[in-house]
């Protein structure tokens, strides 16, 4: 789940690119792509709102990468998803750090 904690710089901020990267890496049926679409769209999701088709590409990578998580880890769908959201708390979707505070 490495990839759940590391943001990806080269996320096109053009929608219709973004869109569309998104949609080759869910059609190549690879799980660690996947993990990057719901990655990607997590920390959108956490930085603006996401755009009513960006949601259902979101809800369906989150479905399709909690199925492969829960046969490999020999749990059910429900720990899986708490598997991936806890991963992403841990990653993406960790609050920044705030600025050190100058001593006056």
């Amino acid at each position: 789940m490495s990839v759940l904690s590391k943001a990806d710089p080269r996320v096109p901020s053009n929608w219709s690119r973004r869109f569309k990267n998104h949609q080759e890496k869910l059609k190549s049926g690879d799980v660690y792509q996947v993990a990057e679409v719901v990655r990607n769209l997590a920390a959108r999701n956490r930085d603006a709102s996401l755009s009513a088709a960006e949601r259902t590409m979101y809800d369906r990578a989150r479905i399709n990468l909690i199925s492969e998580i829960a046969p490999a880890l020999k749990v059910s769908a429900e720990e899986a998803e708490q598997y991936l959201d806890e991963a992403l708390a841990k990653g993406v979707l960790k609050p920044a750090k705030e600025p050190a505070k100058k001593k006056v």
